[in-house]
């Protein structure tokens, strides 16, 4: 499976189920690609730990001992959650599958499955979403391109145009160090012919952003001889 380690971007996944043994296959094998995943084994308990969209993706079991799934799935779509949702079930006819899908889930997966599959159907879904609101995650903090804000949960940091050109260039390739030169071109344009330290100086601007974001497991990290990465630990993590 390493492929999928290098080729699929770290994800932050939250698990609804309630089934011991596949709560802990699911943990060890997502844990093992670098995925970090956030387990509830009742519905009461995800009802609110979806609402500040903190995941990427959600893995939602139909059979929950205090609540069915879809009961829950459509409380979380009534309330704007719109978070990718794969629902993972053994019940695997297609009056099911349709049912699911028009409660508001993304994509169904029927137990037993392999675990190959579940890696491309996550890393799909977090593309599409993607794709269709312009937001990069990382982990809990979210990029705005639109409103060129940072986010974590409801706080917001706004950022300047060269504050969002810097952390961008950073977001495409989270963990890769980045060149100087490259990072100033892409913030500063090819002809910029001011001082270089003015990259520290941004730079700073954006980690005191983090700071008052409270975003430690995300930190911009100086890498000697080249210039700075990104880098995402896991949520409750200090990425110092």
């Amino acid at each position: 499976m390493a492929r999928f380690k290098d080729a699929v971007r770290r994800m932050r996944l939250l698990l609804v189920e309630d089934e011991a043994k596949m709560v802990a296959l699911l943990r060890r094998g997502l844990e093992e690609e670098g995925h970090t995943l956030d387990v509830c084994t009742r519905g009461g308990e995800a009802q609110a730990l979806a609402a500040p969209e903190n995941y990427e993706v959600i893995v939602l079991d139909w059979s929950l001992p205090d609540m069915d799934g879809m009961t829950l799935l459509r409380g979380w779509r009534d309330d704007g959650v719109r978070t990718p949702v794969l629902m993972l079930t053994a019940r695997g006819s297609t009056a099911d599958k349709v049912m699911g899908l028009r409660s508001g889930a993304d994509d169904y997966l029927v137990k037993p499955f392999d675990f190959e599959e579940l890696l491309a159907r996550l890393e799909v879904l977090r593309r599409r979403n993607e794709a269709k609101d312009g937001l990069v995650r990382l982990g809990g903090l979210v990029l705005d391109p639109g409103r060129r804000v940072l986010r974590v949960g409801s706080r917001e940091e706004p950022l300047t145009a060269r504050e969002f050109s810097l952390f961008s260039a950073l977001a495409r390739h989270p963990e890769a160090p980045q060149s100087r030169a490259r990072l100033m071109e892409q913030t500063w344009g090819p002809d910029f012919d001011g001082s270089a330290n003015v990259l520290d100086v941004y730079v700073g601007y954006l980690r005191t952003k983090l700071e008052r974001l409270a975003a430690a497991h995300v930190t911009l990290r100086s890498v000697r001889g080249v210039g700075y990465k990104l880098v995402v630990a896991a949520p409750g993590g200090h990425a110092e």
